[in-house]
């Protein structure tokens, strides 16, 4: 235990001026062009249909701060980037699963159907609903991210020799964040699959490209 805690201690106090910075920058970046986006759609909005699971799930208020919790949990990635140049190849990962995304949001824009809900019984999630409207709906980025956080971080845990446990612990962290998503109506079945295909897509493109620039290097120090 002694040997992966003290190798994650060094790697989340490696650069961590940089990281901090980074994910606020990244973070304080992201949300004006989401909620431009999100305001000024081109085309006429599409509503997303349900499914049965979307009626199997029943609406959990207590759900919101799982919900809210991503913005923690998106910051455990940059946090143990191990140098310079992984934690800018993961911001670039990141830059292109939002740039990606918002190209959807504005040629498909979509939103949650209105739910038979009295909101003004749940403050805080009225309050989401005010600010985030339950638009830009497909795919979720909520999920998008969350799933790209969660394979990130189970390769990088595994690279630091760090058990099951807390392994396990991101995986239903994940998880969670996927099922708040429906159960605070913030989003359908629908958006959170589409949302974590992206994400899954966009880990599996960043992870191929690192493999490519490692063979690359590789081959001209050779």
């Amino acid at each position: 235990v002694d040997h992966w805690s003290r190798a994650l201690r060094r790697r989340v106090g490696t650069i961590w001026v940089m990281k901090a910075f980074s994910t606020m920058l990244g973070m304080a970046t992201f949300f004006p062009a989401y909620f431009w986006v999100l305001h000024h759609p081109f085309f006429s909005v599409t509503l997303m249909p349900l499914t049965v699971l979307d009626r199997l799930i029943d609406f959990e208020p207590a759900a919101l701060p799982v919900y809210g919790s991503l913005w923690v949990y998106v910051a455990l990635g940059p946090a143990l980037m191990k140098n310079l140049r992984e934690l800018v190849a993961y911001g670039l990962a990141a830059l292109a699963l939002s740039v990606v995304s918002m190209g959807i949001f504005i040629l498909w824009p979509t939103a949650v159907p209105v739910f038979a809900i009295d909101w003004t019984r749940y403050p805080s999630i009225l309050f989401l609903k005010d600010v985030d409207m339950a638009s830009n709906a497909c795919p979720s980025l909520h999920v998008a991210f969350a799933v790209f956080t969660a394979i990130w971080l189970e390769r990088l845990l595994r690279e630091l020799k760090v058990p099951v446990t807390p392994r396990l612990i991101s995986g239903l962290w994940c998880l969670g964040i996927l099922y708040s998503t429906i159960a605070t109506r913030q989003h359908v079945v629908l958006d959170v699959l589409a949302g974590a295909v992206l994400g899954a897509l966009v880990a599996a493109a960043h992870s191929w490209a690192l493999r490519n620039s490692l063979r690359a290097n590789t081959s001209i120090r050779r």
